[in-house]
């Protein structure tokens, strides 16, 4: 495992590689039972999801994040196996998945994770969230004006929405217009060979409160993105 990590640049110790590896059986071993991935195989649950999951870790700017839409805990499991010191929420609407997220909680001894089981759309107009945190990542959830919706809530004014994307080009321009209504302001985009694929992480920085009425709810966020 490790060598896949060398060749991707990025600097890992022996108690983070077991921890990894912990994970990686965790998601084998209860993957059928939960439908947590279409990728199976070692190498590319290491390649697509620990590795892409973690190529702009050690650029995030914060103590708090919340992970929209986490699944079988990508990015946010990965993130906090790198970086112990921010504090992750990870929220996901399917029963089952939580009960998968808790586990790894307790299986690796994460510190500092909380599993919450509630859709974006509701869970943002609770005050103890909203605006509540430093970063919101999301990936592979929804197209950008969408996602945009659901996570930029979540986010401070002076905090940074991360999504992890292919080829994000075109879904930035469509999302522009939803972005700044939501109180961001698009900062860029690093863009990451991953052995052969391109990924793209766009960073969104919150320049000013969201207005109460969004996320509006109801499927609007997909139906009729702004």
């Amino acid at each position: 495992m490790k060598t896949f990590f060398d060749e991707a640049g990025i600097k890992i110790s022996d108690e983070q590689l077991n921890m990894f590896a912990a994970y990686k059986d965790l998601l084998k071993t209860y993957n059928d039972r939960f439908n947590l991935t279409a990728i199976t195989e070692d190498e590319e649950i290491i390649k697509k999801h620990f590795i892409d999951s973690v190529l702009y870790c050690d650029k995030l700017n914060g103590k708090t994040l919340i992970d929209v839409g986490s699944g079988g805990g990508f990015p946010a499991v990965p993130i906090k196996i790198m970086r112990p010191d921010i504090e992750v929420t990870m929220l996901e609407a399917t029963g089952k998945k939580c009960m998968f997220l808790s586990e790894v909680v307790k299986e690796l001894n994460l510190i500092g994770v909380t599993v919450i089981n509630n859709r974006a759309e509701e869970l943002a107009k609770d005050i103890k969230y909203r605006e509540n945190f430093d970063i919101c990542t999301a990936r592979a959830v929804a197209r950008l004006n969408t996602l945009s919706e659901y996570c930029m809530p979540f986010v401070k004014p002076g905090g940074s929405f991360i999504a992890f994307k292919a080829d994000a080009e075109e879904e930035i321009k469509e999302a522009m217009n939803a972005v700044k209504i939501l109180g961001g302001k698009l900062k860029g985009t690093v863009s990451f060979d991953l052995f052969g694929n391109k990924r793209t992480v766009v960073v969104i920085n919150k320049v000013q409160k969201t207005p109460e009425k969004y996320p509006r709810g109801n499927g609007k966020e997909r139906k009729k993105p702004l």
